[in-house]
């Protein structure tokens, strides 16, 4: 099992987009594919039409009161489940503080290695403990980077900030995100961050209007206009990024 996490320290910059369209992706592509909600707002939840709550609350599942195979839920694609968001997850800090508090997530999912060949997890802003589970529990962090000057030290802080882990530490694959090639500055940081730094995806993913109607009909891009700029800019980022997965087979045809 192979988890990926998109994550960054700001907001607004595209993770629950990519996190809903390369999870789907990986299910298209017949991999046993579960998307973690772990944002309180549930935006993922919502653009998959799953009501987003959990019996119990984040407390229940962090706690083992609560069991994670009784909290997932099947979504309208093949191969593709989803644990949806619960608005109690704004207090998942406090639910994490007791035992192993950084690893916690990472000892959830665990027992899913049967289950599952991905997990992909959407995760909310900010450098919090839940952040930090993340961290531990993803053996790849996807990135989205909008290409600005700020964005590319949010970057930096956040590389320093693994390189800091003792032990295990994540890959770290940042992509670009909502990118406007009408912009100078867009294409002068992404030419210079492609020249100067490894781990950056080469696949831009655009600012179109039809990626924002994903929540009009809440559903990914990928799925409801599949020959779209957006869809083939998706699809090209995931061949990119799991080039080198070592999820050997998918589980259609085994």
């Amino acid at each position: 099992m192979k988890i990926y996490a998109t994550y960054n320290i700001k907001g607004g910059v595209g993770k629950t987009t990519a996190a809903v369209n390369l999870a789907y992706l990986s299910a298209a592509d017949g991999y046993r594919t579960l998307l973690c909600d772990l944002d309180p707002q549930g935006a993922a939840s919502f653009l998959f039409r799953i009501k987003p709550r959990v019996k119990g609350g984040g407390k229940a599942l962090i706690r083992g009161t609560k069991a994670l195979d009784d909290a997932i839920k099947g979504t309208d694609f093949e191969n593709l489940d989803l644990l949806p968001a619960d608005f109690t997850y704004r207090n998942m800090d406090l639910f994490l503080a007791d035992g192993k508090p950084t690893r916690r997530i990472a000892l959830l999912l665990r027992p899913l290695a049967a289950e599952y060949d991905h997990v992909f997890l959407d995760c909310p802003p900010s450098i919090s403990l839940v952040s930090e589970n993340v961290m531990h529990a993803a053996d790849v962090l996807l990135v989205p980077l909008i290409p600005t000057t700020l964005s590319v030290r949010t970057l930096d802080q956040l590389t320093e900030f693994v390189a800091g882990f003792h032990g295990r530490q994540p890959q770290i694959r940042a992509f670009f995100s909502m990118v406007d090639r009408r912009k100078r500055l867009h294409q002068d940081i992404i030419a210079k961050l492609l020249a100067e730094r490894s781990g950056v995806a080469a696949t831009p993913i655009p600012a179109l209007s039809l990626i924002e109607r994903m929540s009009v009909e809440r559903a990914p891009v990928t799925a409801f206009a599949p020959r779209s700029v957006a869809a083939r800019a998706f699809r090209a980022l995931w061949d990119e990024l799991s080039a080198t997965d070592t999820v050997s087979q998918p589980a259609v045809g085994a």
